[in-house]
């Protein structure tokens, strides 16, 4: 199944020049270093790569070492194993890369799926950051209905080796777009051509299914309140991907926790304005 290739979808790929190749826990990854300071690690969400972080970067790098990976079998990453694909699994495989680059992060910042597997990596002593910053974070599992029917469509299309094949074959540029508009976020032209990239090679869409279908948040859920690292959440009220109400129940469990606001932008906050979210997490990283 065709995965991104550094040669062809990696042309022009944001930053490239700080762009490197890892061998850890198995896999080649494709990490991105930039700046000087204490280490902040960032984690993208399900389906998205380091192009995530294309605009906040730079602006972190005024203040931190930044070192942000691929996850596994998304961007130019190898996948994991079935087996593997759990949210420990993953977890335990970000801090193998991070033991072969010798840094320990003082902050963390991860967006969506990114967020759940610091938090994962922070309750099993993985990591022991200062501030995990949770960009519209993906905690919680699926209420009613949608918790039903998500995981078994996942885990069917997992199993249909077609199914990756057909949702890249249709990625247009109006399906790109529809896509992330359907999270709330507008947009711009350099993310549509980045994820379009992504989109239109089944290898990273079958990474991304694989990762949800093996995605079980219960035992998060049962263990946040053991977090020890202080919780930022924060929110963005357009998000229609994962609720903003979802953070009020995240500091129920966790009253320790912190709710900040990105403003009416959408699950994609960290992309439409680097800035806002770059000025969020150095003050809560003070």
């Amino acid at each position: 199944m065709r995965r991104p290739a550094w040669e062809r979808e990696g042309r022009g790929w944001p930053h490239r020049e700080t762009s490197s190749f890892v061998t850890a826990a198995g896999l080649r990854w494709h990490v991105q270093r930039m700046g000087e300071g204490p280490v902040i690690l960032l984690l993208h969400g399900t389906g998205a790569a380091t192009h995530s972080w294309r605009g906040l970067m730079p602006l972190l790098a005024r203040d931190f070492t930044v070192v942000a990976p691929d996850l596994p079998g998304h961007g130019f990453t190898d996948p994991l194993p079935g087996h593997r694909l759990s949210l420990p699994g993953m977890a335990r495989a970000v801090a193998a890369l991070l033991e072969t680059l010798q840094v320990s992060p003082d902050v963390a910042a991860g967006h969506s799926a990114g967020a759940a597997i610091l938090a994962r990596m922070a309750l099993d002593h993985l990591i022991r950051p200062r501030v995990i910053v949770a960009l519209n974070g993906a905690f919680l599992p699926f209420r009613g209905a949608a918790g039903h029917l998500f995981m078994p469509l996942a885990k069917l299309l997992v199993l249909n080796p077609l199914a990756p094949r057909v949702f890249s074959w249709t990625a247009d540029a109006r399906a790109v777009e529809r896509l992330i508009r359907n999270t709330g976020s507008v947009p711009d032209r350099a993310g549509m051509e980045f994820y379009g990239r992504l989109i239109r090679c089944p290898g990273h869409v079958s990474a991304a299914l694989g990762m949800m279908a093996n995605w079980d948040l219960h035992p998060l859920v049962r263990d946040l309140r053991r977090l020890e690292p202080r919780l930022v959440l924060a929110v963005s009220s357009g998000d229609t991907a994962v609720p903003p109400e979802q953070a009020e129940r995240v500091r129920g469990l966790l009253p320790s926790a912190v709710i900040d606001t990105l403003g009416r932008l959408g699950h994609l906050a960290h992309e439409e304005r680097p800035d806002l979210t770059a000025d969020l997490i150095l003050r809560h990283s003070r």
